[in-house]
């Protein structure tokens, strides 16, 4: 890990990381009890509001052609003060159509930024390193998120709504502004294509992402919804929650890149789709607050998992085509994220226990795929 840290990149991507998650995390410990109580909003607007949240995401491709005009580290830090701008916004337009103006500029940043850094740490790290780096930038990224939840605490009985937005969004954009004067980048990094890369031999990758989106975005768009509105919870007990789901996997994440290392990706991968799938079925037939906490923690844990899709096509991908496919992956993650908050929002209005049984039987057929993730290295494998 001493090589890493020495490395101007790691430094850089941790400092943006922070930003990006913790603009991220005010959002969503926010989110709910603002757009029921403060909006007034049900089920359907939540579903809504979810997919429009990922029309960025599916435009991520579009990073491939904003490279043509600015470095890709700018642009990771450009993204952050976008993030930033977008939180520090939402207070102040309480409505059903201000919510979606905000959470379109807040999602451009966040999607733009995690494409970048996805591109950026398999650029300027190797196949040994990157593993534990997005490890540890996901502990760097919990840990920020273990003190926003304590200062949320503290604070959200003081501050209103608007006073917490632009509170913690006015950081991000500090600390973001003071990115973009900063070059970590190495000189003897690959050139990347600046156009669109879709290779047949990537085939699994583009699967794997698109199964990971869907299933990803029915438990973001669900699962907190479901414990406020089911459950009760209160944006001090969210805020608790989300402060030991953090505090969990601060711990755990960095080991998780060194299980990548040992065990291999297939291993890695089996293991969180077939826990995933126990998780959904269970989450749709929980009665009890505590389980449901519970349950939501366990997600968060084998979430972290999926990093091996990443580091799976690192091993099998040119070099050059890194910074296009991770734009043209994350376009591929948001298709099915775009449409199916909004049909799970209609079909929570039949059965809030649909949406869920539907993430379970996508984790199924992830299971199957990541089977044949050691042939697909086997014959594409690089150096």
């Amino acid at each position: 890990m001493k090589n890493i840290k020495n490395n101007p990149m790691y430094f850089y991507l941790m400092i943006l990381t922070i930003c990006a998650s913790s603009g991220l995390h005010v959002w969503r410990t926010l989110f709910d009890n603002f757009a029921i109580h403060a909006i007034g909003l049900d089920g359907h607007h939540i579903g809504i509001l979810q997919s429009i949240r990922e029309i960025p995401g599916f435009l991520s491709l579009l990073v491939v052609y904003i490279l043509l005009f600015i470095r890709e580290h700018k642009l990771s830090a450009l993204a952050v003060l976008i993030l930033g701008l977008g939180v520090a916004l939402t207070g102040y337009l309480p409505s059903f159509s201000g919510i979606i103006f905000t959470t379109l500029i807040m999602s451009f940043g966040f999607h733009y930024f995690e494409t970048t850094n996805q591109s950026l740490t398999l650029q300027h790290f190797d196949k040994i390193q990157a593993p534990l780096v997005f490890g540890r930038l996901r502990a760097l990224a919990s840990g920020s998120c273990i003190v926003i939840s304590g200062l949320m605490l503290l604070i959200s009985p003081i501050l209103s709504y608007k006073q917490l937005y632009i509170v913690f969004g006015g950081i991000i954009m500090i600390v973001a502004g003071w990115s973009l004067t900063r070059n970590p980048a190495k000189k003897d990094t690959v050139p990347q294509h600046k156009k669109m890369i879709l290779r047949k031999k990537y085939w699994l990758y583009y699967a794997l992402t698109f199964m990971a989106g869907a299933r990803r975005q029915i438990f973001i768009a669900f699962a907190v919804f479901l414990l406020v509105k089911k459950f009760d919870y209160s944006v001090q007990q969210i805020a608790l929650l989300f402060l030991i789901n953090n505090a969990v996997n601060y711990f755990l994440a960095p080991f998780i890149g060194k299980c990548i290392n040992r065990f291999g990706e297939r291993k890695v991968l089996s293991l969180e789709y077939g826990s995933l799938i126990v998780i959904f079925i269970a989450y749709a037939l929980v009665d009890n607050k505590l389980i449901a906490a519970f349950l939501y923690i366990a997600d968060h844990i084998f979430f972290n998992f999926s990093i091996a899709i990443r580091t799976f096509f690192q091993k099998i991908a040119d070099p050059a085509d890194i910074a296009p496919s991770m734009a043209v992956g994350f376009t591929i993650n948001h298709i099915a994220a775009v449409v199916l908050p909004a049909i799970g929002g209609l079909l929570w209005l039949v059965d809030y226990r649909i949406p869920f049984i539907a993430g379970a039987v996508l984790s199924a057929v992830s299971l199957f795929l990541v089977q044949i993730i050691s042939s697909q290295i086997a014959l594409h494998g690089t150096e």
